[in-house]
């Protein structure tokens, strides 16, 4: 099957809408991995069909289960889930984080040739990067775990807001080690079309005193 049938399938098998011209953006990023891999390494996955399975519809399995206004993905990488959430969620800002600098210049041709004005790319360790405002939504994809996660990034949660970490099997050991301050609300089981492996999506909620 065609990449694009397969993508259209898979976003079928999601429960999504996407509009054929994003769909035919999504299939751009991803060329634009394959082109960039050849030099950078920026993943160790090679096979478009792989590619679309295990970054992009992993990427976009999130979206029915969250939302936001103000996005902040650590540890983006390739643009990973940010990338697909900004082509998904237009009217919302996201900012990628990564503190490669070969990975940020990827990104940053991505949004120019991808033509993504709500998307910003930011160098730099979560650890010591600053923002005057806090994030609706924080996710990360392969960044650390949970307990990492929070002592990282929490920092820059907004009250109300909500940090998703995208996992593959059950966290159990993390969930058990996680530090005060956050509350999981949730862990969604996700399943990726021509995957069949596990994948688990945990939402927090900071703890209001």
């Amino acid at each position: 099957m065609a990449l694009d049938d397969l993508l259209a399938q898979g976003i079928a098998e999601l429960g999504l809408s996407v509009p054929a011209a994003t769909q035919h953006r999504m299939r751009d990023y991803l060329k634009l991995i394959e082109k960039w891999n050849r030099t950078f390494s920026l993943t160790a996955i090679r096979s478009p069909e792989d590619m679309l399975r295990r970054h992009l519809l992993d990427s976009l399995a999130i979206s029915p289960y969250v939302s936001a206004r103000f996005v902040l993905d650590v540890g983006s990488g390739a643009g990973l889930p940010g990338i697909p959430l900004a082509m998904m969620w237009p009217q919302s800002r996201i900012t990628l984080l990564d503190s490669n600098q070969k990975k940020a210049a990827f990104m940053r041709q991505a949004i120019i040739e991808l033509g993504l004005a709500n998307a910003t790319v930011v160098c730099d360790r979560i650890e010591t990067w600053r923002s005057e405002a806090g994030f609706d939504l924080i996710v990360s994809r392969a960044f650390s775990d949970l307990p990492k996660f929070i002592e990282a990034a929490g920092r820059l949660c907004a009250a109300d807001g909500v940090m998703a970490a995208m996992k593959g099997a059950y966290p159990d050991d993390e969930l058990a080690r996680m530090p005060p301050g956050f509350a999981v609300e949730r862990v969604v089981s996700l399943s990726i079309p021509g995957l069949n492996e596990a994948r688990h999506l945990v939402l927090l909620k900071p703890v209001v005193h």
